[in-house]
C-alpha cells in the first residue's frame, strides 16, 4: 500500500529538525546488511559507506588509493609486511545505546580483520558468518598475522606478496568497526546489533532502517573528515526506475541511480535536472551453471554462446550506453585485449554442437533474471526475454524466474540455477577484482561469487600467479592466457559492459560519478532555493 509506505518514510524524514538540510537518494533496493564485511552487492555497499572508513580508500570519482584512517603505511620489501600508522583522535559514532569512551585505536582495525578471518573468533558466527567477499578475494589463506605494535600502529603480515592486497584493503569489507562496541554488546549478550545497529567512524551515523522504505543517516558533527554541509541523508527505497523518475521530477528526491535507458534523452532535456554518466568497470553475464546437467558439457555452453544475438541485447535494452561484452574484463581497465574476439552468431553450428551433447531436440531449462535495474542490467525481464527467444531457435526451451533482490542474491550465491542472469561491478581497479572474485576455483565454494561453479585449474593457475606479481605487463600476458582459457570453456556468456548514469536536481552540489560504481554523499550539498 502507497499511504503507508509514504506514511512511514515522512516518519523517517520528520525525525530531522524543521529547517534542517536534508538530502534524500532514491536507492533502488534494500541493503543485504549494514556491515560492510557481509555485502557483496552495490546496494549495500552503498548503504555501508557513509557510516564506515577503510585504513585506505580510493578517492571518490578515481581510482587512486590515497589515505583514510590510515595516514600513513609502508611496505616491506619483500611485500608481506605492511605497517599502518592510524590517524590520531578518530572519534566513533555514539547511539542511545553506546558512548565511546576512546577514539580509534590498532585494536578496532584488529578486531576487524580478525572477526571475518578467524573461525573461532567471538564474532564470527554472527548474523550468518558468511563473509563471502572476504573468502572470494583469498584473504584466510593470505593472511598470517594482523598485530597491534601500539594504539596507533597496526602490522598485517602475509603468507606470500600480492599485489591485489593494498586496493582490497580499500573496498567495502575493510571498514573498520569499534571493538569497545563490541565488547560491550557481547557482555550485554547483545551481539547481532552490531550489524543492526551499525557504530562506524564515517561522515554519517545511523538513525534508522525501514526495509523496503529508507534508510536515514545524521551528520556526524566529529567526524575526522569535517562535519557534511548535510544535516540529513536518507535513502528512499524505490526498486522501480520509472517511479524514482517520478519522485526526482516531484522533487521528492535529489538524486537517483539506474534511469531506464529511454528516460535518458528526456532527463538530460529537462531544465531542473541534471544527468550524469561515468564508464564504468562492470559486466553483465549469463551465468551456465558447469555443476549441473546439461551445463556440465561444454558443448551445451558453447552452443548457448553461438546462439545468442548480443548486439540485439546491447542496442535493444542498454541503448548508448552499452557494449557488447567478449570477456568479463571491460575495456577501461589495463587488463583488457582487444585481440580476443567473439565468434560469429551461428545457430546451425548451435543446433550441431546440441545434437553431438545427445540434444537433438533440444531441452528445457530456467532461466533467473534480477528484479531490480543495474548499471549492467538495465532491464533484466527484457534481457532474459530476448534470450530465451534466441534459445528457442536452437531447441532451448526456458521458464523464466526471479525473486525479491535479497533473495535473488542469496540464491545467486548458493549456487543453485541453471541458468542466471548477474553482473558485477568492480570494487577496484584490479583484474583480479573480475577473473579471482568471480571465476578463480576458491570462489566457486558454496556462498562464492562464482556462480557458475565453475573450477578451471589451468585458468585459476595463471590468476593465481599474475595476483603475485607486481609488474603490470607480465600480469596483463598471463590474464590473457586466462581469457582464452575462459573462452573455450564457455562457463558464461558475457553480454555487455555499460556506462552508469546518475540523474539529479539542479540544486544538488558536489557529487561525483564513480567508475567503481559507488554512491557516495560526502561533502555533497543542497543550494538555497533561489
Amino acid at each position: 500500500m502507497i499511504v503507508p509506505t509514504l506514511a512511514v518514510l515522512a516518519a523517517l524524514l520528520a525525525a530531522a529538525p524543521a529547517a534542517a538540510r536534508t538530502l534524500v537518494f532514491c536507492s533502488e533496493g534494500n541493503p543485504e546488511s549494514l556491515n560492510p564485511q557481509l555485502v557483496t552487492t552495490t546496494t549495500g555497499m552503498d548503504a555501508t559507506w557513509p557510516l564506515y572508513n577503510t585504513l585506505v580508500e580510493f578517492a571518490p570519482g578515481s581510482t587512486t588509493i590515497r589515505p583514510a584512517l590510515a595516514e600513513s603505511w609502508t611496505i616491506s620489501p619483500d611485500g608481506r609486511d605492511y605497517v599502518f600508522r592510524l590517524r590520531e583522535g578518530v572519534a566513533f559514532h555514539r547511539s542511545a545505546r553506546f558512548r565511546p569512551t576512546r577514539p580509534l585505536t590498532a585494536d578496532d582495525v584488529v578486531f576487524s580483520i580478525e572477526r571475518q578471518w578467524k573461525p573461532d573468533h567471538p564474532f564470527h558466527p554472527v548474523s550468518g558468518g558468511t563473509y563471502s567477499y572476504f573468502n572470494d578475494l583469498g584473504l584466510p589463506g593470505l593472511l598470517v598475522a594482523v598485530e597491534a605494535l601500539d594504539p596507533r600502529t597496526v602490522r598485517l603480515r602475509l603468507r606470500e606478496p600480492d599485489a591485489t592486497f593494498l586496493a582490497n584493503l580499500a573496498v567495502a569489507l575493510g571498514g573498520i568497526l569499534s571493538a569497545e562496541y563490541a565488547a560491550a554488546l557481547r557482555a550485554a549478550g547483545a551481539m547481532e546489533r552490531i550489524d543492526r545497529e551499525p557504530i562506524g567512524t564515517g561522515p554519517f551515523s545511523f538513525a534508522g532502517f525501514q526495509p523496503d522504505v529508507g534508510l536515514r543517516y545524521r551528520a556526524f558533527p566529529d567526524y575526522w573528515g569535517g562535519r557534511q554541509p548535510v544535516d540529513t541523508l536518507v535513502f528512499s527505497i524505490t526498486p522501480n526506475a520509472a517511479v524514482r523518475l517520478a519522485k526526482l521530477k516531484a522533487g521528492e528526491c535529489h538524486l537517483m541511480p539506474f534511469p531506464n535507458p529511454s528516460d535518458l534523452a528526456g532527463i538530460a532535456a529537462d531544465p531542473t535536472l541534471m544527468l550524469l554518466r561515468e564508464e564504468e568497470l562492470n559486466i553483465g553475464y549469463l551465468s551456465l551453471n558447469t555443476s549441473k546437467p546439461p551445463f556440465d558439457d561444454v558443448r551445451v555452453r558453447r552452443a548457448v554462446t553461438l546462439a545468442i544475438d548480443k548486439e540485439a541485447i546491447v542496442a535493444g535494452v542498454y541503448g548508448a550506453g552499452g557494449t557488447p561484452a567478449r570477456t568479463p574484463i571491460p575495456p577501461n581497465l589495463w587488463a583488457y585485449d582487444p585481440a580476443i574476439r567473439d565468434e560469429p552468431l551461428d545457430r546451425a553450428a548451435a543446433v550441431r554442437l546440441l545434437a553431438e551433447a545427445g540434444f537433438p531436440e533440444g531441452f528445457e531449462a530456467e532461466l533467473w533474471y534480477p528484479p531490480i535495474s543495474r548499471a549492467y542490467s538495465p532491464d533484466g525481464r527484457r534481457i532474459a526475454e530476448l534470450i530465451q527467444a534466441d534459445l528457442a531457435r536452437i531447441g532451448i526451451r526456458l521458464r523464466l524466474v526471479t525473486q525479491e533482490w535479497s533473495a535473488y542474491r542469496a540464491t545467486m550465491l548458493a549456487g543453485l540455477p541453471q541458468m542466471a542472469l548477474f553482473g558485477w561491478t568492480a570494487d577496484n581497479a584490479d583484474p583480479d577484482n573480475f577473473l579471482g572474485v568471480l571465476l578463480g576455483c576458491g570462489a566457486a565454494r558454496p556462498g562464492g561469487s562464482n556462480i557458475a561453479r565453475w573450477c578451471d585449474p589451468a585458468f585459476d593457475a595463471l590468476v593465481t600467479e599474475a595476483r603475485g606479481i607486481a609488474d603490470q605487463e607480465r600480469r596483463a600476458a598471463l590474464y590473457a592466457r586466462a581469457l582464452r582459457r575462459f573462452k573455450a570453456e564457455a562457463p558464461w556468456v558475457p553480454i555487455a559492459h555499460s556506462a552508469t548514469f546518475v540523474a539529479a536536481r539542479r540544486e544538488v552540489t558536489g557529487y561525483r560519478m564513480d567508475p567503481l560504481g559507488r554512491h557516495l554523499f560526502r561533502d555533497v550539498s543542497l543550494r538555497d532555493p533561489p
